[in-house]
């Protein structure tokens, strides 16, 4: 009799798995076959860093000029081209800027209209978010679709009604030096807010859609009221969110010139956008002066951003891989 060949499996262990039929799989290739190259990989991942590098050159390709012209003499380009090496650069022109339009005052006009319009807009928009998206509200959806359809209505239109209305509404002296919402810092702000309000409730209650229901249900079971669930649960949780928010909130009030120009009357009270209307000169411009000024005036936004940057990026990543 033919001896039977011995298991080298031990006792009480699990038998093995019969082999499947089908393709093997090659330490070098893929699930169905293909070839998976460490130098295709390499080669896809420099292509996209190539591309992503040339496309951050061209958006930044402006912001490189405008440094180079404001730190060379007007003559200088004038008779060589914006293009040519530089042979001197100084930050004259800077201190020249800085000084000869007022922009310290400009800058504390700005500060005053776009720090209290960013705050109160985030604070009502935090409301309503939370109002639509986390209690059970009637008609919470209508409500949301009317403050993003604000957002649809070209601010041009409304600058004559707005004009007028601003006009008839009276102020106390120590609110207003024209006794009226017409030029005064509260009309840019009001104004600033009702046109922000409605981007600003969209984009918070799609974040606190994604929260987890559970912790304000513990929270309703713990005896929690509704303010406690709002400021001590839902508004920490969306501090990204409310960071990425301010960011852009603030650049945009700082960069605005409209409104500004429409309900501000005095030149002392205009924002720092308005001070590069004071470096242009009525027969000449010197437009190296002009880029020093406008560096100067996206240094703010710049330093914000840096500031920001870490809660600006957890704030549009977070959520994007949930359901």
């Amino acid at each position: 009799m033919t001896p039977e060949p011995q298991s080298s499996v031990p006792a009480g262990a699990p038998a093995p798995s019969p082999a499947r039929p089908g393709r093997e799989r090659h330490p070098r290739r893929g699930r169905y076959g293909a070839r998976r190259g460490r130098h295709g990989t390499r080669r896809g991942q420099y292509g996209v860093h190539l591309f992503l590098a040339a496309v951050s050159l061209v958006f930044a390709a402006p912001l490189l000029l405008a440094v180079h012209a404001s730190l060379r003499p007007y003559e200088e380009t004038a008779r060589h081209g914006y293009l040519s090496w530089p042979k001197k650069l100084s930050f004259a022109y800077y201190h020249e800027a800085y000084t000869s339009s007022g922009m310290g005052r400009h800058f504390l006009n700005t500060l005053v209209i776009a720090v209290p319009a960013v705050v109160v807009t985030l604070f009502l928009a935090a409301f309503v978010a939370f109002a639509v998206a986390r209690l059970r509200l009637r008609g919470g959806l209508a409500l949301l679709m009317f403050f993003t359809a604000g957002n649809l209505l070209p601010p041009q239109v409304l600058v004559t009604p707005l004009y007028v209305l601003f006009l008839r509404i009276d102020l106390p002296w120590w609110m207003s030096d024209s006794m009226s919402l017409y030029d005064s810092y509260w009309a840019v702000v009001v104004v600033n807010i009702g046109f922000q309000l409605g981007f600003c409730v969209f984009v918070l209650a799609q974040f606190m859609r994604t929260l987890p229901q559970d912790i304000l249900e513990a929270a309703v079971v713990d005896g929690a009221g509704v303010w406690t669930r709002f400021w001590r649960i839902t508004l920490p949780l969306c501090r990204p969110a409310l960071a990425a928010l301010a960011t852009l909130e603030f650049t945009w009030i700082y960069n605005d010139f409209l409104w500004a120009l429409v309900f501000l009357s005095d030149p002392d009270k205009l924002p720092v956008t308005s001070a590069l209307n004071n470096l242009r000169g009525q027969f000449f411009t010197d437009h190296n002066l002009l880029a020093a000024g406008s560096i100067l005036v996206a240094l703010p936004t710049i330093l914000v951003f840096l500031l920001l940057q870490r809660h600006f990026v957890a704030g549009l990543t977070l959520g994007a891989g949930k359901g």
